[in-house]
């Protein structure tokens, strides 16, 4: 039997009849939370009856007409998605999700909910997924938002519940739409390269009364890392790069930052272009700085390129060079 992992301890996984004494457990915890919303718990009042919700959907998925998971949170079962609906003739399904109090504000609805998308999508071919949503279940509705979906309409009191009709909200997002996972892989890297960056260019801050934090530039680069100043610049008079190791570049700015050279001092990209090759990737940017040196405040900018490689303990500053306009 698979087990999908979501993150921390949090597992997914087919959620079948014999789970009915757990799943009834569950359901009697979620059913304030539920019940407001959908009729689920309802149907669930006793063994018998959870048995009978199971083996519904265990039929259902016989028939390729819908499925039905659990999310284990350490151990215990907290909630669950779903194939309401399965039409592979018409590519058209549904999802839809449930989730008791000990599994909120973890975004695990969100992930298994992303994990029944990509297979619909990648292995059946789907062509439209849907959720379906009563006007009001904000939790609901974000959970479409943070999917992706577009809000297709609403369908004026569609659905009696509890003495009185209902609108339902109708969301879609269409495979044409759904980010591929190496699309979303380059995303993850590129956020990661951001990161990097930005603590880079965080390191240097001393604005305010604060601090810098030069170990952060320590903790970006590989230990073998060259960093070099070419000071020429854009007028092209010929000087020398200057080359740096690692702790010949921090040394000298972590006195001035530190004894009153410099103070006030920030800097921050206004541009960048990323490229990301496999385990390798640079990036061109473009800086402005500004802060007071010997009493005297400054502005500028300059140019910076930077070279990234993935190292068994995740993304590095590999070497970078810079040159001020």
């Amino acid at each position: 039997m698979f087990t999908l992992p979501l993150g921390d301890t949090a597992r997914l996984r087919p959620l079948e009849p014999w789970h009915a004494p757990e799943f009834l457990a569950h359901i009697d915890r979620a059913r304030p939370h539920v019940d407001p919303w959908i009729p689920w718990a309802t149907f669930s009042t006793d063994r018998a009856s959870a048995t009978a919700v199971l083996q519904r959907y265990a039929d259902k998925q016989a028939q390729d007409t819908a499925r039905i998971y659990g999310i284990w949170l350490d151990g215990t079962l907290v909630g669950g998605v779903m194939f309401t609906r399965f039409d592979s003739a018409s590519g058209v399904c549904e999802v839809g999700c449930w989730l008791e109090a000990a599994g909120e504000g973890r975004g695990l609805v969100t992930r298994a909910c992303k994990a029944l998308i990509d297979w619909a999508f990648a292995e059946r071919g789907m062509s439209r997924v849907e959720w379906w949503v009563s006007a009001g279940n904000t939790r609901s509705v974000e959970v479409a938002r943070r999917l992706g979906m577009t809000r297709d309409g609403v369908l004026r009191k569609h659905t009696a519940y509890r003495g009185e009709r209902r609108d339902i909200e109708v969301w879609s997002v269409l495979s044409e739409e759904w980010p591929s996972a190496d699309c979303e892989a380059e995303a993850e890297v590129k956020a990661e390269l951001d990161r990097l960056m930005h603590a880079f260019l965080g390191a240097f801050t001393n604005t305010g009364g604060s601090r810098p934090d030069l170990d952060a530039v320590r903790e970006v680069f590989i230990p073998q890392a060259t960093i070099i100043a070419n000071t020429g610049g854009t007028a092209g008079v010929g000087a020398e790069p200057v080359v740096y190791d690692l702790e010949s570049f921090i040394r000298p700015r972590e006195k001035m930052l530190t004894d009153g050279t410099l103070t006030e001092f920030s800097e921050w990209e206004v541009a960048e272009r990323t490229e990301v090759l496999g385990s390798i990737a640079h990036r061109s940017s473009e800086y402005r700085k500004s802060g007071i040196r010997d009493g005297e405040r400054f502005e500028g900018s300059g140019r910076k390129t930077v070279q990234f490689v993935r190292t068994p303990t995740g993304w590095r500053m590999s070497s970078m060079a810079w040159e001020d306009m």
